[in-house]
């Protein structure tokens, strides 16, 4: 019933402390010529700024600031609270495509949380109080739950004295163990329609539930990457080439595979009919094409310096190891084809899966 509370306390946590007025902090940060900003997923909560080394005890010490010292008011949380109704408004309301893509998590997943919206249900954010965010800040936000990432002209034994004056100086709490809730056999394909007035493309897009780096099934996650990768990355992906530029079926076609996530995840193929195409004809020939064409070659996935910090701290909190990032581009190009394929069988059971219909409100429900 309080659905989207982590993304709530992190809109929260700009709200000052004791030390820093209401508002304050990312000007702050912005003064000290860095930059700021955060982010909630369905795993973790990050926060994250960029800042000069001599500057970058005062960042972390701001953090530990407001780690253990928030301080929250009627007159703060309430106005934040319509802030947030407002961005469900603006960013899933209003658009098709994110409503058809939560859709698909709701009916994606039977039991496991993964089904609700990072951002919350509208009624059950319009119902959020003081004490709720209180609660869940008291809960969860202490040192012995967090990971400290910190990415670029530093060494280990320069930030330590600062982690421990800042970071250092909070006592620990103890927090409930994670409980992970399983995913219970799913016997029965499903399929889901999205009509909207608003929507000039139609889409079609088919989600199946498949194995995380940190779930059962594992093991094909490496092969996963590799097949989402060469399968329908870009224009130049097997998908790409053969729906738009050689069978002009869809103006747009791809292929999304997440595998860092504490349990299941998702693999998605998606693709754009031309006006003249039927949805149900181009969902036949993806799924048809993902059966034959597994490619044997390893690629490694596109990366930057500055997202370091955030791949590393995807994975420490999303259980895999600092070794197994290291590790990443050796396990990426020992993928085989044979486990391509494997993966494949693994991933690709219709009653694992969820089709999504986005059409124009005049749009004919496709058949079949």
């Amino acid at each position: 019933g309080k659905s989207g509370l982590p993304h709530f306390l992190e809109h929260l946590m700009f709200k000052g402390t004791e030390q820093i007025p209401p508002g304050e902090f990312s000007k702050i940060v912005a003064r000290h010529g860095g930059n700021d900003n955060a982010f909630t997923s369905y795993d973790f909560t990050a926060y994250h700024q960029t800042i000069a080394k001599d500057r970058l005890e005062l960042v972390m010490g701001m953090e530990a600031d407001r780690m253990a010292n928030l301080r929250l008011t009627d007159e703060i949380v309430y106005p934040e609270r319509d802030v947030i109704l407002e961005e469900r408004r603006s960013r899933v309301d209003n658009e098709p495509g994110s409503l058809l893509s939560e859709q698909i998590a709701a009916v994606q997943y039977l039991n496991h949380p993964y089904r609700l919206p990072v951002i919350g249900w509208f009624h059950e954010i319009a119902g959020y109080t003081r004490e709720d965010a209180l609660a869940f800040y008291e809960r969860w936000y202490t040192p012995n739950n967090a990971v400290l990432i910190v990415a670029g002209d530093v060494t280990a034994e320069e930030l330590r004295p600062i982690a421990e004056r800042t970071y250092g100086k909070l006592p620990r709490r103890d927090v409930p163990a994670r409980f992970r809730v399983q995913e219970p056999p799913q016997p029965a394909a499903r399929r889901i329609v999205l009509e909207d007035e608003r929507v000039r493309q139609p889409s079609v897009v088919r989600s199946y539930l498949a194995p995380s780096f940190s779930s059962d099934g594992r093991e094909h996650a490496y092969a996963l990457e590799v097949l989402s990768e060469l399968f329908g990355s870009g224009g130049t992906s097997r998908l790409f080439k053969a729906l738009v530029v050689e069978q002009g079926l869809a103006t747009g076609a791809g292929s999304w595979y997440r595998g860092s996530s504490l349990d299941a995840t998702t693999f998605r193929i998606y693709a754009s009919p031309r006006q003249d195409v039927e949805p149900p004809k181009l969902e036949a020939d993806e799924l048809e094409r993902v059966k034959r064409r597994m490619i044997a070659e390893a690629t490694y996935a596109r990366d930057s310096l500055g997202g370091a910090a955030r791949i590393f701290g995807t994975a420490i909190t999303t259980g895999q190891t600092v070794a197994d990032i290291e590790a990443w581009p050796q396990r990426i190009a020992a993928v085989t084809v044979e486990q391509v394929n494997a993966a494949a069988r693994r991933v690709f059971e219709p009653r694992n899966s969820v089709t999504g219909y986005l059409l124009p409100a005049s749009g004919r429900a496709p058949q079949g």
